[in-house]
């Protein structure tokens, strides 16, 4: 079926209510030419196209530059439903519930850091579990101790010794979002978290050692803790894993049956959703909650084993070699936001689902020190791309609900990947390129092939020259451990 596309301006695309009946708002996508020739190629633009359907949505259903095929919601995707009477859909935040990002830098130099680099990404292969397994043995936690974590977020952790004070202030939603509840977490849900806390999973997940190559805005950079072109940060990348996966699941079968109850109509059984105020819905979120805390304590403890595996080859405190917390944002995720519609300020539900929150300066949700340049914004890049930070702006507020793009978003599945490659091959290539790469399964470097993704410097670009984030900083990895 063909999208009827009008264009607004250089990198903005609309689709008109008349495309499809029922449609509640206009769709609005967000690239440049060759990246909407992509969406094409799937069904992005009608997974757009159907999110407008839902009841209470606001202003536009929005995809956004690294947009590509989800479930029910496109990825890349955004949408706000009014509080009152709008709706929550699953498949608008994902199975990985608050996958995200969070950054750290260091005191090292690529100088310093480039003769110990064999033992750094070993040392992290080590310390940090990765693929489909569970956490070391000694992490192991109890059915009560998980249900604290998963209530108390970040902080839990860092009050058992797994990291500094601040971290938990350098987190979206201070690393604990409120109204987490246990009661409305399946039992499966439950045992399939217990042995994950601080593992990395497999997929696009990753562990990476970066260098800044490039410093875009060198105030803020200097802000957020990168003060020069050859410093050396660390990026983690990972999600709630099989719990989030579980609770998705779960709620996407209750879902699916409050569809009829509430009378609502959709497009796509994919968007199964509940009045957000609905016993249905408020249970949803409760559980929700628990599995965005779940995904900020696993990269809490991944970044307590990355501070220990600098001090283990540096023989020197984390501290000293800084290893602070830029920020940790979360890609998969609905929360309730203030957003001026119609020139009004209104409470709306904000769906995220791969999709980065992106507040301007003076915003009170973000950390204290951050509030003269806006939001720390983090875009992973793939394997052997470029990472981004940028900050958050006025205009993202205006044109994406505060939101921008998460990363490169897939254009290749991973089936069509391991068909046109081979793991070991792309290993030996990241190699000659200076990127030590540690997997435990080569097929997992085929499926997440650079090839496999958009251009992610072409998606930050657009990012950019919307002005939805501003570019601060450019890194290139080093060394990555693959999930």
């Amino acid at each position: 079926m063909d999208i009827p596309l009008k264009r607004i301006d250089n990198y903005i695309w609309e689709i008109p209510m008349e495309a499809s009946e029922g449609m509640r708002v206009p769709g609005r996508i967000y690239a440049d030419e060759e990246l909407l020739e992509g969406m094409k190629g799937d069904n992005t633009l009608k997974q757009c196209s159907n999110v407008a359907h839902l009841p209470g949505i606001q202003r536009f259903s929005i995809t956004l530059s690294d947009g590509h095929q989800g479930y029910g919601f496109p990825i890349g995707g955004v949408a706000a439903t009014d509080y009152d009477e709008g709706v929550i859909s699953p498949g608008g935040v994902g199975y990985d519930i608050n996958c995200g990002v969070r950054l750290l830098t260091t005191n090292l130099t690529i100088n310093e850091i480039t003769p110990r680099l064999e033992d750094i990404v070993s040392t992290l292969f080590k310390n940090v579990p990765s693929g489909l397994g569970s956490s070391r043995e000694k992490f192991r936690l109890s059915r009560n101790e998980f249900l604290d974590m998963v209530v108390e977020g970040v902080n839990w952790l860092i009050d058992k010794g797994m990291g500094r004070e601040r971290d938990s202030q350098r987190c979206e939603e201070w690393g604990k979002m409120k109204n987490a509840d246990p009661d409305t977490l399946s039992d499966r849900a439950i045992k399939r978290g217990l042995a994950q806390v601080g593992t990395l999973g497999s997929g696009n997940h990753f562990l990476e050692v970066q260098k800044v190559v490039k410093i875009f805005d060198a105030d803020t950079a200097k802000t957020f803790g990168i003060n020069d072109k050859d410093q050396v940060t660390v990026m983690i990348h990972t999600g709630s894993r099989g719990f989030g996966h579980q609770v998705c699941s779960d709620y996407l079968k209750i879902m699916d049956r409050t569809v009829s109850k509430y009378n609502i109509t959709l497009p796509d059984r994919e968007l199964a959703c509940a009045p957000a105020l609905s016993r249905e819905g408020e249970e949803y979120r409760k559980a929700m909650a628990c599995a965005v805390n779940f995904a900020f304590c696993n990269r809490q403890a991944i970044t307590h084993w990355v501070r220990e595996s600098f001090e283990q080859v540096f023989n020197t405190s984390s501290e000293e070699m800084g290893l602070d917390l830029i920020y940790d944002v979360a890609h998969n995720i609905v929360k309730e936001e203030t957003h001026v519609i119609d020139g009004v300020n209104r409470k709306v539900w904000t769906h995220r689902k791969g999709a980065t929150r992106a507040f301007p300066p003076g915003s009170n949700e973000i950390p204290s020190e951050y509030r003269s340049t806006g939001q720390p914004v983090l875009i992973p890049g793939t394997m052997g791309t470029s990472s981004y930070v940028l900050a958050g702006t006025d205009k993202s507020m205006d044109l994406t609900f505060g939101s921008t793009p998460h990363g490169a978003g897939r254009v290749m599945s991973r089936t069509a990947a391991k068909k046109s490659h081979w793991g070991e091959d792309v290993q030996i290539a990241l190699r000659n390129r200076g990127i030590l790469v540690m997997t435990p399964s080569t097929v997992t470097l085929a499926e997440e092939v650079s090839e496999a993704y958009k251009d992610v410097d072409r998606v930050v670009e657009v990012t950019h020259s919307l002005g939805i984030g501003k570019k601060v900083a450019q890194m290139k990895p080093m060394a990555v451990v693959k999930g």
